[in-house]
């Protein structure tokens, strides 16, 4: 249940340097380290989690990994209690397969929002789900200390943006070379999946 308590102010930078910044400040020797560390902070408070799925599918595929959905929430919401964990998808509602896995999601801690895939002029079925999951950002900013969005879409951006000026520290989870520049420059951390690959995805089963 959303706990109507309003969030915490945050305050990333006391020293007004941004992320950006403090990496070009950095010594030569730790320049090589991953950009952002926030997904191994501590303090995250209460935590909201926004899953573009269709992004964080293709995102697997290019690392060639089958996600562990479990162990991927674990992972983002460490150091904080969640609130709620949102999935988007689209589904075609003839695969019996994905139901399962989306009836398992929702077991498993996960509120789904599915809209059917519409087929497209070249032959292709797709959805957008773009405006419910800012939609459902900008709603639940009230009730949240630190929002995580995993996606590379830029379209997402302004509804980032206007978290963020909400008083909300933001996260963007997503693969660096499938991710818009826009939505890293926006948010407070930026985390690149790759670094954290082998915590979110299947382990194998030993025969």
């Amino acid at each position: 249940m959303i706990q109507l308590i309003p969030p915490r102010p945050f305050q990333p930078n006391r020293n007004g340097n941004t992320p950006s910044s403090q990496q070009a400040n950095k010594p030569e020797a730790e320049k090589d380290q991953p950009e952002y560390r926030g997904i191994e902070r501590l303090d995250r408070g209460r935590v909201v989690v926004f899953i573009d799925g269709a992004s964080l599918f293709y995102a697997a595929m290019h690392m060639e990994i089958e996600v562990d959905y479990t162990r991927l929430l674990s992972r983002l919401i460490s150091g904080g209690r969640l609130i709620h964990a949102h999935f988007y998808t689209g589904v075609d509602p003839s695969n019996d397969k994905q139901k399962g896995f989306l009836y398992w999601m929702q077991c498993n801690g996960y509120r789904v929002v599915a809209k059917d895939l519409v087929q497209s002029t070249v032959g292709a079925k797709k959805v957008n789900l773009n405006v419910e999951i800012a939609v459902d950002m900008v709603r639940l900013a009230p009730y949240c200390d630190t929002m995580i969005l995993v996606s590379g879409d830029g379209d997402l951006t302004c509804a980032l943006d206007f978290v963020t000026y909400q008083g909300v520290q933001t996260e963007v989870v997503g693969l660096r070379s499938m991710i818009s520049e826009q939505l890293i420059n926006v948010a407070d951390y930026y985390t690149d999946l790759v670094s954290i690959k082998q915590d979110i995805q299947k382990r194998s089963i030993a025969s």
